[in-house]
């Protein structure tokens, strides 16, 4: 089925864009992310090295992702004149992204007087060797010219919390040059050393915190001056860090990255015919998931913005089970199996935290960092205002979360019919998350039913409310799991299970009203101010101001940042009727701020259960757009929030599959009911590996019909 040859540009260069072309063009391979920014920019500009599971707290700060050393650093004179975006505008400027082969390319053209000097250069993170990134940087001019380059390591990396380096040490040892630098808290050290391939001899120089290779060389009219380098990055950690190359064949490594591609693509690529627009569109946000799966290594996950940098720390989010999960285990189960062990492996941490309130089981951390680590502050926005930190509560009181990690194990299970995971350690996380919700009830004297009080849900802006529908209802599935996988586990005793089951029964779910068919979001909900997002976006004094919160503008109304009860609706579909499904996919759409990457996805599936496309649509391609086309939210208050969203990304593939095609899992089988295409697609096909069998899905506008492939 492979027909992917994908090039995306953008020609012409704005200082504006800088930080959005950084994620769009993104390249990884799980165990590190590279932004897409020029090889001469600086920390102030935003290039990153980010690593994956590796963090450090600089004293007095939050604790975050480490960004490594730049290894791709080149910068050049003509002339002696600096070529160097953005201080020096070029005459010409493409970027680019090979999608189908994950490599980054840019050519510029400058003219220094009357010579015109150009560059073109194409780099890799190599999918065949993990620690690898591979680089080609080729000049020429049109006339003779005087060039130097600068090529080696920076040092002085771009840290949203940082610095995170107590020492570094940069020395060069048989041509190879070495950035060896140790974390602050844990002394992890990270090594990055740059092999190069040069057509002519350079000498190595140490500038401020560089380590160059510095070539002088007279250049020829129409003569292509190549520069090859690799960059091989480690830690301290890394149980592979013996042995590894530092200097790799440049076109031997790019087919061997290449032929990785080919595979991964094999398994998931989607084609829509008829609409060539949303195809890019939805394979873009699969390429992004694709270069940051954690297919080697350790245990780790995927945080809320891919390996784009260290916003949010660098953390894992319940993102990661509810919006990403289901491509991999469709496409890549081995990645699916990765995630949940992190989520195993991470078990004592949540369990740590859970007793830190007072309550049973396992609550896991709403920013999950190594072993389970809560990195979430009690003082996470800061008032654009007065400039003083604000309290939320997203640690304590998003009791949700946990339920994330059970609704992707079951899934796991239904898919794949694996359950060596509940021997290896699933069954132990499910009963605590279990016994994390059975200690959260209340009731009241007199009442016969169960409660949640005090939490906030997936939507943020409406703080420490009781009852509300998402939580609840993802608690009740928690509860029940655990009471039907842990039948004859003797982890569980047949009292403690019957005691999930009684609770699942009897605990509080918000149920649509009789005469509207509605839905209330929390208890409360329909009380508040009934004002519009426009309304609401006219109230605000500052544009970055934070809308939830104790006085955000939207706490004491019912706009929502995502709606949860949509989520639930879209998690659960078989419990409601279609006409309570679009009753409230009416009422809530229009309230909904989509403050939230999350949020667009879950009203465009919830519009496919109630065969509306036409609604479904936008919402899929903001979705599967959001790193496409700039205007994502860069601050949260005043803290800086850019970087990619894999979640969206990951939320675009269940609209396409489960929405669109209709793909559901019955007896362990996939199934399909009627697809509901947008208008102008004549067909959508992609494949999904169910139970170790290969299928390939096509839906028209009759049927979705799945066809078993021979492997």
């Amino acid at each position: 089925m492979i027909h992917l040859n994908r090039k995306i540009s953008d020609v012409g260069f704005s200082k504006d864009n800088i930080d959005h072309l950084g994620n769009k063009y993104l390249i990884g391979n799980g165990y590190m992310g590279i932004r897409g920014t020029a090889e001469e920019y600086t920390a102030e500009l935003h290039p990153a090295i980010n690593l994956s599971g590796v963090y450090d707290r600089a004293p007095g700060k939050w604790r975050e992702s480490v960004n490594a050393p730049n290894g791709l650093y080149c910068l050049l004179h003509a002339d002696g004149e600096r070529l160097a975006l953005p201080e020096k505008e070029p005459r010409f400027h493409e970027q680019s992204l090979d999608l189908a082969a994950g490599l980054h390319g840019r050519r510029t053209l400058w003219r220094v007087g009357e010579t015109g000097v150009t560059v073109e250069s194409e780099r890799f993170a190599s999918m065949a060797d993990p620690h690898a990134i591979l680089q080609r940087y080729v000049v020429s001019v049109d006339r003779e010219a005087e060039l130097t380059l600068d090529s080696g390591i920076d040092s002085e990396v771009w840290d949203i919390n940082g610095g995170h380096f107590s020492s570094v040490s940069l020395t060069e040892r048989e041509g190879i040059l070495s950035a060896e630098c140790r974390t602050i808290e844990q002394g992890i050290v990270v090594t990055v050393l740059v092999g190069e391939k040069a057509p002519v001899v350079g000498e190595t120089v140490k500038e401020g915190g560089k380590l160059l290779k510095r070539y002088r060389f007279r250049a020829e009219p129409l003569v292509s001056y190549v520069f090859e380098k690799t960059v091989t990055v480690c830690t301290s950690r890394d149980e592979d860090a013996v042995g590894l190359p530092t200097m790799l064949d440049y076109e031997e490594a790019k087919r061997r990255h290449t032929a990785c591609w080919d595979r991964i693509w094999y398994r998931s690529e989607v084609q829509i015919e008829g609409d060539d627009e949303a195809e890019l569109a939805l394979n873009y946000s699969i390429y992004h998931l694709n270069c940051i799966a954690p297919r080697s290594g350790g245990v780790r996950s995927i945080p809320a913005r891919g390996l784009s940098g260290q916003v949010y720390k660098g953390a894992i989010f319940w993102d990661t089970e509810m919006f990403m999960f289901d491509y991999f285990l469709f496409t890549d189960p081995d990645v699916a199996k990765r995630l949940l062990r992190y989520r195993i492996t991470t078990l004592p941490g949540a369990m740590e935290k859970a007793a830190e309130y007072g309550w049973r089981g396992a609550f896991y951390a709403w920013e999950s960092q190594e072993g389970g680590l809560d990195a979430c502050t009690d003082y996470n926005i800061t008032d654009v205002f007065t400039g003083r930190p604000v309290r939320t509560y997203f640690r304590d009181k998003q009791v949700h979360v946990s339920a994330a990690m059970v609704y992707a194990l079951v899934r796991y299970l239904e898919v794949t019919g694996d359950r060596s995971v509940l021997r290896e350690g699933g069954n132990r996380m499910l009963l605590e998350c279990a016994r994390f919700y059975h200690s959260l009830l209340v009731r009241y004297v007199g009442r016969d039913f169960y409660e949640i009080h005090d939490v906030v849900g997936p939507d943020e802006y409406h703080e420490r409310v009781n009852n509300n529908a998402y939580t609840n209802r993802m608690a009740r599935f928690t509860l029940e799991q655990a009471a039907c996988l842990l039948r004859d586990d003797p982890i569980c005793t047949e009292e403690e299970r019957l005691g999930f089951l009684e609770a699942a029964k009897r605990l509080k779910v918000p149920q649509p009203d009789p005469e509207t068919g509605l839905i209330e979001q929390f208890d409360g909900y329909f009380r508040l101010e009934d004002a519009s997002v426009e309304t609401l976006r006219s109230r605000l004094i500052d544009p970055r101001e934070y809308w939830g919160g104790a006085d955000g503008v939207a706490s004491h109304t019912q706009v929502n940042k995502q709606a949860d009860v949509a989520a639930m609706l879209g998690m659960f579909p078989e419990d409601y009727p279609t006409d309570v499904m679009e009753k409230n996919w009416l009422y809530y759409e229009p309230r909904t701020e989509h403050g939230s990457s999350l949020s667009a996805c879950m009203f465009a599936l919830l519009a496919c259960y109630i065969g509306r496309p036409d609604y479904a649509y936008p919402l899929f391609m903001k979705s599967a757009q959001q790193d496409y086309l700039p205007g994502s939210k860069l601050w949260l208050g005043l803290i800086f929030i850019g970087g990619t969203h894999p979640a969206a990304a990951g939320g675009a593939w269940m609209v396409a599959s489960r929405g669109f095609a209709g793909l559901s899992i019955r007896n362990g089988c996939p199934a399909a009911s009627k697809p509901q295409l947008p208008e102008g697609w004549a067909r959508l096909r992609f494949r999904i590996l169910c139970r170790g069998k290969s299928y390939l899905v096509t839906a028209t506008a009759e049927k979705t019909l799945i066809e078993e492939e021979q492997t």
